[in-house]
């Protein structure tokens, strides 16, 4: 899109708007080796168990720049979450414009919004970039105690940011809600919340199930189911799934990743962080997002087992690969 704009700029046939200029000047002068850029929005979690902190762990770990605009504060430990604040959505959107206006952006994650007015600002700020793919993992729940999912929170998200959104990354309540608004209405079944949401303008909706010991992922488009698959999940709680699998989309799409594939090479990412989660306090465990990056010493054994595999780990056993899928990917371009 970008090039065809600027073709038709510099022909004179269309008038240089702030986008344009601005994606001519990233053109022309950023350096080369600039690591891809992702722009996150989500809540503050002090744990860095998810939110924005997470974020950028997953997306050094895979070799992109994150940066993030903040829509409100958790009080909370590895154990729960105490409160919620949220931020006022004309200083969310401000901060957004601020960072797209310096930096040539390559994906937007998007994770906890607290109201529908800065659900609106965010809307508002990535309609003018959609070029741009877009990762929504909305989050309704903390730790099964702090409900974020007020009728006006869901719907704005549901009318606003799903038709904008490339890949929808929620468990299977996350997305019946996403699909009912209305607390009062009957709730559909999940086939019909995807369908909705898929009609709504949303291109790939990955959904998750974690009822049982494995995870399974389901992957839907246009044409209806594309794939799942299932994971081993570990014998513990583990904070941060979907934000970290969200995150992880973002990142391969930003380095030029097909949805489909890169869907399925960050569940293997989260796959591998899930195996190594280790638990920083009395609560629950944290994915270890740089796995990969372990001392000699410390992660001899796990690289034996990453050794003695060159495909990907399944529910029947498998052993992941030594070299992670996303790192493999970027050596090749």
């Amino acid at each position: 899109m970008v090039p065809v704009l600027l073709a038709r700029w510099k022909a004179h046939s269309l008038p240089p708007g702030p986008i344009q200029i601005l994606a001519f000047i990233h053109q022309t002068f950023m350096p080369s080796d600039t690591p891809p850029i992702v722009l996150c929005f989500g809540l503050a979690d002090p744990t860095g168990a998810s939110g924005l902190q997470a974020d950028l762990l997953t997306l050094a770990s895979m070799g992109c720049h994150g940066v993030t605009v903040l829509t409100g504060y958790t009080v909370r430990d590895s154990a729960g979450c105490d409160e919620v604040i949220g931020l006022d959505p004309d200083v969310v959107a401000s901060q957004a414009r601020k960072l797209l206006e310096d930096m040539p952006v390559a994906a937007f994650k998007i994770g906890g919004t607290t109201r529908a007015e800065i659900v609106a600002a965010i809307a508002e700020v990535v309609a003018d970039y959609d070029d741009v793919p877009l990762i929504l993992a909305p989050d309704f729940l903390l730790d099964d105690e702090h409900v974020l999912s007020a009728d006006e929170l869901r719907e704005s998200i549901a009318e606003l940011l799903a038709p904008q959104t490339t890949v929808l990354v929620a468990d299977q309540s996350d997305l019946i809600q996403l699909a009912q608004p209305d607390s009062e209405a009957e709730a559909p079944a999940i086939a019909d919340a995807i369908g909705i949401l898929l009609a709504e303008g949303c291109e790939y909706v990955v959904s998750g199930d974690a009822g049982t010991q494995h995870a399974i992922y389901t992957v839907y488009g246009e044409q209806g189911q594309i794939r799942q698959d299932s994971w081993e999940r570990e014998p513990f709680r583990i904070l941060g799934g979907n934000d970290t699998l969200a995150a992880a989309i973002a990142a391969l799409l930003a380095n030029g990743l097909e949805p489909a594939e890169a869907i399925r090479e960050a569940q293997e990412y989260l796959y591998q962080a899930n195996r190594c989660a280790f638990r920083p306090g009395m609560g629950a465990y944290i994915p270890d997002r740089f796995f990969w990056a372990k001392t000699e010493d410390s992660g001899q054994e796990l690289a034996a087992q990453y050794d003695q595999s060159d495909g990907v780990p399944d529910s029947k056993g498998g052993n992941p690969r030594a070299v992670s899928p996303y790192t493999a990917t970027l050596q090749q371009k």
